[in-house]
């Protein structure tokens, strides 16, 4: 038999076990999951065709994919992690998230949201004792066509200066997070602490691949914003502080220049708020603006 018959033939029986595990899924009863298992089935047979995959690095594959499973748990989410280094969360977020005119841009919600942040008055502090120089963050909340959208819940959450968020510490810590609403007029107000940069998580498996790729795994200093009001769509999003060093090479692809706002640093003195600060503070101007369409 010449090498050519030995391939073609080779080819056809590594078709023939793909065409077999399609088939078996040709009765699921949602068309949907139909259409994405028999889609994952083939883009993954397809891969390990095109890099021809050996059995020891497919092992090593599971090896990896338990070790992520392992180390995740109700402080920690590593699957998410390896998706936004990836690049598949920012990807999922272009899908279902298009740009629409005039709409503040979406970005990855991250591996830190916590649904049971405390709610804090307009005006309130989500620091609860994070390290950090204290920062002013208000804007307005509008629609594409400039109505001030009230009542609007925002949830915000961020590291500390030392690069930590609270569910990272030991305890049941909450600081660096809360949430609250926008006014009649559509603004809202809050203080915190001056973002800052920090690397994700890097002692555990996708620390490791990041290592292995030669990969920063710097985040730039961000703060998240998480914004739902009936009859918009839900945004997710960060801003980021203009002149950070690792803009250009964020570990999660997050960064959109849309996103880069100015951090204003004050000297001790009266705020616009009306309080005053006995220590230097900052603040920084985020307007939102949503689309119209089914609450997420």
């Amino acid at each position: 038999m010449s090498i050519s018959t030995e391939t073609d033939e080779s080819a056809r029986k590594e078709q023939a076990v793909t065409d077999k595990v399609l088939a078996s899924f040709d009765s699921t009863a949602s068309p949907r999951l139909r259409e994405v298992v028999q889609s994952l089935v083939r883009h993954l047979h397809a891969f390990a065709r095109d890099v021809r995959l050996t059995q020891a690095e497919w092992e090593a594959g599971i090896e990896f994919l338990t070790r992520t499973g392992h180390i995740t748990n109700h402080r920690r989410q590593e699957f998410i992690l390896l998706s936004d280094v990836l690049g598949l969360s920012m990807l999922t977020v272009a899908i279902n998230a298009p740009a629409t005119a005039g709409a503040t841009e979406s970005t990855v919600y991250g591996p830190f949201f916590v649904d049971a942040a405390p709610e804090i008055p307009f005006g309130g502090d989500i620091a609860g004792g994070a390290s950090g120089t204290p920062c002013l963050v208000q804007g307005t909340v509008r629609s594409t066509d400039g109505t001030p959208v009230r009542g609007a819940r925002i949830d915000v959450w961020e590291a500390d200066d030392d690069g930590f968020y609270d569910v990272q510490y030991d305890g049941d810590r909450i600081a660096g997070r809360g949430w609250l609403r926008s006014d009649d007029e559509g603004r809202y107000r809050f203080w915190s602490v001056v973002p800052a940069s920090y690397p994700i998580p890097a002692d555990g498996p996708v620390g490791d691949l990041l290592t292995a790729a030669g990969r920063s795994p710097m985040r730039p200093a961000h703060l998240h914003f998480k914004v739902a009001a009936a009859g918009y769509r839900t945004l997710i999003t960060h801003i980021f502080v203009a002149g950070d060093e690792h803009l250009d090479h964020d570990a999660v692809f997050g960064v959109k220049d849309s996103l880069v706002v100015d951090v204003v640093r004050e000297d001790p003195g009266n705020a616009p708020d009306g309080t005053t600060r006995n220590e230097p503070w900052a603040q920084i101007r985020f307007d939102i603006v949503l689309t119209t369409g089914h609450e997420e």
